[in-house]
């Protein structure tokens, strides 16, 4: 869809269960198939992707959402039917044929997730009903996630023989902590809004009429940020993941000379 009211247009790609919304500095991704409950594919996967490349530095917020009283069931289960689905990787073959195979497969799926961590707009998931198996990962590739309060997180993988294989292992980790991570995914359990939001899942649950107004208020709250810095927030913050206590020092002290010297050198600039 192309972007409205903002300096260009922009076209992104398209998907039959994907609808993007540029308004401003703000793209909304949403999941638009509802009688599906919003099943995800590979090829949803590689539109998501494609999308999140084509994320220009005009967008600095990034919201996906989704149609319908869930969020995403999560994969499409005709995918593991021999033969699969029209339109989409074979799977079954791909897994039959070699491990190898299988695992090189997989590698372009996870880009659908893992590139919503890596730009540089903040990214928000507004999450109602279910977000099972890949619904849940793609809701943990977001920066923050606002639930409504009929919210279901779950990752099912466990019971069709399988893990987690969509970027979601780290995040989860990273938000409840090694071993309430292999708790959730070990029994496939759901999570409820304010579960979500005690252990760190969420930062906030609204009835779900409330969903869409809190997400906005939330948005506004990002861009009444200045831009530089909140463009050289996520970085750091993602940095401060990995870093030793000492890389993240140089990595904060860095981002903070450039911003000074940004408005020094903005401020020299309108000196009469």
């Amino acid at each position: 869809m192309v972007g409205r009211g903002y300096a260009a247009e922009v076209t992104f790609p398209t998907h039959p269960g994907l609808r993007c919304d540029l308004v401003g500095p703000v793209l909304t991704v949403t999941l638009c198939n509802p009688t599906q409950l919003n099943a995800q594919t590979p090829s949803l996967w590689a539109a998501l992707a494609a999308i999140a490349r084509a994320v220009t530095e005009d967008v600095r917020v990034v919201v996906l959402r989704a149609e319908g009283r869930a969020f995403s069931a999560g994969l499409n289960r005709a995918l593991l039917m021999p033969g699969g689905m029209p339109g989409e990787p074979d799977m079954i073959a791909a897994a039959a044929a070699s491990a190898e195979a299988m695992t090189e497969m997989i590698g372009p799926f996870q880009e659908g997730f893992s590139l919503w961590r890596q730009i540089r707009p903040v990214v928000v998931a507004a999450v109602q009903g279910h977000a099972i198996g890949a619904g849940f990962q793609l809701a943990l590739a977001a920066d923050v996630r606002i639930v409504a309060d009929d919210v279901q997180f779950a990752m099912k993988e466990i019971a069709l023989g399988l893990v987690p294989d969509l970027g979601g292992t780290a995040t989860l980790v990273q938000a409840v902590g090694y071993g309430r991570a292999v708790e959730i995914c070990a029994t496939g359990r759901s999570i409820g809004a304010p579960e979500a939001v005690s252990m760190g899942l969420a930062s906030l649950s609204v009835p779900r009429d409330d969903l869409e107004a809190a997400t906005a208020d939330f948005v506004a709250a990002l861009l009444a940020a200045p831009k530089p810095a909140l463009a050289a927030l996520k970085p750091l913050l993602r940095e401060a993941v990995t870093a030793t206590p000492d890389e993240q020092l140089v990595h904060e002290r860095t981002a903070q000379g450039q911003l000074l010297h940004g408005m020094a050198a903005g401020a020299t600039a309108r000196r009469p």
